[in-house]
């Protein structure tokens, strides 16, 4: 059996090679993300099988069943789904722009600079409109960004030094949030921090259609620029010698990164540790090349999330505890294990 499928399409000048073993992963993804999209439809006060979820979704359920799922469960669903693959890629360009395994939005501060303009744009602009939350959230991730690296540059960025600033700069960056949270009134200061834990709860489908724009316009270009990813981790020498303007796809990789991350911030809050997890779970499973990389990183991200949302929901009832709790349970020790490999190496 051939490793590759070769795809080639007549009208436009475009041809592909697709691995069988990145397919079926994909493919098993997908279900799984969707059988985790059911299941925590379904979950809650009023239980729902998950075949009249599925009927639901089709059109053919209860009017009870309709307004439970298609009203209030599903758009919380949906913005799990977007921002748990925002920010796994997200993270896995990070690690291959910077060649970093460390690396991730959260830990090196990028959540942290979109976390501060967010929270002050909440309290500051109470009356604006939601879709202009997540612009908010991007410009203030990407000076932060920008501002790491330049700080961690030195004839070339080294990894460990720009891991060490980036934490310096989150953790100042998390200080100012809690600054600017205690000037708010109570009510939004108790829902602000909920939001710094990491959490889709209330999500409408206001949020779905503020933040859907983002994550359909920046994941598949994400995808355009997988090639330039996977010259970026060879060095920056080969990657010249390739023909790829280094600087030039640096700087648009870290843009997109931005944008992915800052709009998943924005209203799925300080959610820790998924742009580490999922790029890491996806080498495993279908290998370096990014082209194949990143569709996996996503779905595994949305999945994390799902699954996390679920948690959140139905281990402790009545109480409904954020995501990010429990991707910080699985999150923290990872990221301890992954330096103590690298030192070891």
């Amino acid at each position: 059996m051939k490793k590759y499928i070769p795809f080639r399409m007549t009208r436009f000048p475009l041809s592909f090679l697709l691995d069988r073993r990145t397919a079926v992963v994909t493919g098993i993804l997908l279900l799984l993300t969707f059988a985790a999209m059911v299941i925590s439809l379904g979950s809650g006060t009023k239980v729902i099988s998950p075949w009249n979820v599925i009927k639901v979704l089709f059109g053919f359920g209860s009017g009870a069943d309709e307004l439970i799922v298609n009203k209030l469960r599903m758009p919380r669903i949906l913005v799990g789904v977007m921002v748990g693959s925002s920010l796994a890629v997200a993270g896995a360009i990070l690690q291959g722009m910077i060649r970093n395994p460390l690396a991730s939005p959260d830990i090196i501060g990028i959540t942290g600079g979109a976390s501060v303009t967010a929270v002050v744009f909440l309290s500051t602009f109470t009356g604006a409109s939601i879709h202009l939350l997540p612009l908010a959230a991007f410009c203030g991730a990407f000076v932060v960004t920008l501002g790491i690296y330049l700080l961690a540059w030195k004839s070339g960025v080294s990894p460990v030094r720009l891991v060490l600033i980036g934490v310096g700069i989150g953790t100042t960056m998390s200080a100012l949030t809690t600054l600017s949270i205690t000037t708010m009134s109570e009510f939004v200061t108790n829902k602000a921090l909920i939001w710094m834990t990491g959490s889709i709860y209330g999500a409408s489908w206001k949020n779905v259609l503020a933040l859907l724009p983002w994550t359909v316009l920046f994941l598949p270009l994400s995808l355009i620029f997988a090639r330039n990813i996977n010259l970026q981790m060879l060095g920056d020498d080969v990657a010249a010698g390739a023909g790829s303007r280094v600087q030039r796809d640096r700087l648009l990789l870290l843009f997109i990164c931005v944008a992915l991350a800052g709009s998943a911030v924005a209203f799925g809050g300080a959610i820790g540790f998924v742009g580490l997890i999922a790029p890491h779970m996806a080498r495993k499973l279908v290998g370096p090349s990014f082209g194949g990389l990143l569709p996996v990183t996503a779905l595994l991200g949305s999945f994390i999330v799902v699954v996390a949302d679920w948690l959140g929901r139905t281990a402790f009832p009545p109480l409904d505890l954020p995501v990010g709790l429990f991707t910080s349970l699985i999150g923290a020790p990872f990221f301890i294990y992954l330096l103590v490999k690298e030192r070891n190496q």
